[in-house]
């Protein structure tokens, strides 16, 4: 049998088949709801897990927006709901500040961009689109979730322990994460960040794997490598990318928890607190840096793949138009795979650096701009004159591209080591990140959501509500970040809990009340969402088409509401690429299809 095809033969689809049907004929509420090893249940656990993480990260958000916002106002109510340690006089403490940022962009980051990102679709697209009944080892998938709940509920309980949550950053950079006694935040709160982050990391490991597998070994018949949707290209790349850098993580972590608990020096030397002198000697909190931002940079494009996968999808469904550049968009996603791994140091250029280490770094980082260019084109190209849908996925795709243009130039700016000296830790940086990772991820998210929601629960989602909610969300966006672009070239340093003692920063006093009022109107529309997805699961327009968007790939081959196995009878053979839109007067052609004697080639 060919490298294109895969690897199951037709008696093995009756294996399958006998197997499914006595999985159900078993289930319990515990096996299929709970303790489920079907992977569009896992999915769906992802996602309703992550989604309740933003709820919680967006939260924080709007809290100590609120100190920066209006420093002198003082919020009664708040101490009654959140207590003394969060709330004193009305006003969020410092230390309660540095709380809610660390721990805002620690479960933003990894709980809901990672793991409710690729945890939702990795699962629920692979085997749909390559045409397998479940993933490699669905067991794992299911472990794989569980960790991530585990540490979801360890990093919650930081939350309520006495001396509050981890508050160094959620960076951690050692002295704050690896001394107990430096600060309040740095002892229970940051046992428990380092316990959660642990088993966050086992679970990226145990479904990254099995990601590579089932995409390397369980393809249907025809589905070659080159007839893979773009989407399972960039989650395939995204699953390689985690295996090859959240191990250096975790060793970062460990070496972390000896340094807090067995009195080495990996991390440490040469320090004093509150006048004692510590015996630390001989370690260096730069090794610490190396080590988390060869995953952290990394980390940008594992957020980033998925929604990238996602967008070229959605936008050549939505265009009625061959994705543009298919190939070209491919070797992208492997130039930003590589060009990943070896960027990290540009997060350093003000620790020191060397400078000719600094200049290679700075030339790595403006390289990853091409291929992200390529993709840029690519997507304009495919909406150049396309018959577009502007459904409610298609808007979000959209304001994808547009945020990862409009964030991503900026990038080029803090590639440069010169000018990221004046602009290190300043409002331009924040800016840049949430436009271009956190915003645009959230988008490809959202837009995926919109998309293959009727797959997910065979009903609609409202489309009233889900174009106020771009719109509001899309607007806010803008209005939130692009102001904090002028106050970081200002030199407005981030994470300073009360900008009105500085004479410097008293001029943008209005603008902070401006962006906060923004991100609490922002925050508020959300829930329209929320809303919107809980009452469609169970009141929702019933979906009658299986193939509601005319789309060409095997998801829509199964059932409205597939079991677990997907197709109830054999597995669907490939015949042609994924985008054969608008190609011999039609619309769209499946990939199941046989190509025509008389056919012409794309």
């Amino acid at each position: 049998m060919s490298n294109e095809a895969v690897l199951h033969t037709p008696s093995s689809y009756a294996v399958h088949d006998d197997h499914a049907h006595d999985h159900h004929h078993h289930e319990t509420f515990i096996t299929k709801y709970v303790f489920s090893q079907d992977h569009k249940m896992i999915s769906k656990q992802f996602l309703i897990t992550g989604m309740i993480w933003a709820l919680i990260g967006g939260l924080l958000s709007v809290l100590f927006r609120l100190q920066l916002g209006y420093p002198d106002s003082k919020f009664p109510w708040l101490q009654d709901l959140l207590g003394k340690f969060w709330v004193e006089d009305g006003r969020i403490t410092a230390q309660a500040y540095y709380a809610l940022v660390t721990t805002h962009g620690t479960v933003l980051i990894f709980f809901v961009l990672t793991a409710g990102l690729s945890g939702t679709f990795a699962n629920f697209l692979i085997p749909l689109q390559i045409g397998a009944r479940d993933m490699a080892s669905p067991f794992m998938n299911m472990l794989s979730y569980w960790f991530f709940f585990a540490a979801s509920c360890v990093m919650f309980s930081s939350l309520f322990v006495e001396t509050g949550p981890f508050s160094g950053g959620w960076t951690a950079y050692p002295p704050l994460s690896a001394l107990g006694q430096a600060s309040p935040g740095s002892k229970t709160g940051m046992d428990l960040w380092l316990i959660s982050m642990a088993l966050f990391v086992v679970s990226t490991l145990l479904g990254g794997l099995n990601y590579v597998a089932t995409v390397l070994n369980m393809r249907t018949k025809g589905m070659s490598m080159t007839r893979l949707p773009l989407t399972i290209w960039a989650l395939f790349f995204t699953a390689i990318l985690g295996i090859l850098t959240f191990p250096v993580l975790f060793s970062g972590f460990i070496l972390l928890i000896f340094d807090r608990n067995f009195g080495t020096s990996f991390y440490l030397s040469d320090l004093y607190v509150n006048g004692t002198v510590l015996p630390n000697e001989g370690g260096s909190a730069i090794l610490y840096q190396h080590l988390f931002w060869f995953l952290a940079h990394p980390e940008v494009y594992i957020v980033m793949l998925p929604a990238m996968g996602m967008v070229s999808e959605i936008l050549s469904i939505n265009s009625r138009k061959p994705i543009f550049g298919y190939i070209a968009m491919v070797g992208s996603l492997f130039a930003i795979t590589c060009l990943a791994l070896i960027v990290w140091a540009h997060h350093m250029f003000v620790t020191g650096l060397n400078p000719f280490l600094g200049s290679i770094f700075v030339l790595f980082t403006l390289l990853i701009a091409v291929p992200s260019a390529i993709k840029v084109f690519n997507w304009l190209t495919t909406l150049w004159r396309g018959n577009i849908r502007f459904t409610p996925g298609m808007m979000f795709a959209i304001g994808f591209v547009s945020l990862f243009i409009s964030g991503g130039l900026t990038g080029i700016w803090l590639g440069n080591s010169a000018l990221d000296i004046h602009l290190h830790d300043t409002y331009f940086n924040i800016a840049h990140f949430h436009l271009v990772m956190g915003v645009a991820s959230f988008f490809g998210m959202f837009a995926g959501v919109y998309h293959w929601y009727p797959k997910m629960y065979g009903r609609q989602l409202n489309n009233t509500l889900a174009y106020i909610h771009f719109w509001v969300t899309m607007i806010g966006a803008y209005l939130i970040f692009w102001p904090m672009h002028y106050e970081g070239l200002a030199g407005m340093p981030r994470r300073y809990y009360d900008y009105s003692i500085w004479e410097s920063f008293k001029q943008f006093a209005e603008l902070n009340r401006f962006i906060s009022t923004v991100v609490i109107i922002v925050f508020a529309t959300q829930f329209l969402f929320l809303f919107n997805f809980f009452y469609s699961i169970f009141k929702g327009r019933k979906v009658t088409n299986t193939n509601p968007w005319g789309a060409n790939t095997l998801e829509w081959t199964t059932p409205i509401n597939p079991g677990h196995g997907n197709w109830p009878g054999e597995i669907p053979e490939v015949h042609r690429w994924a985008y054969d839109y608008g190609k011999d007067d039609r619309e769209f052609i499946p990939q199941t299809e046989p190509v025509g004697a008389n056919e012409s080639h794309h």
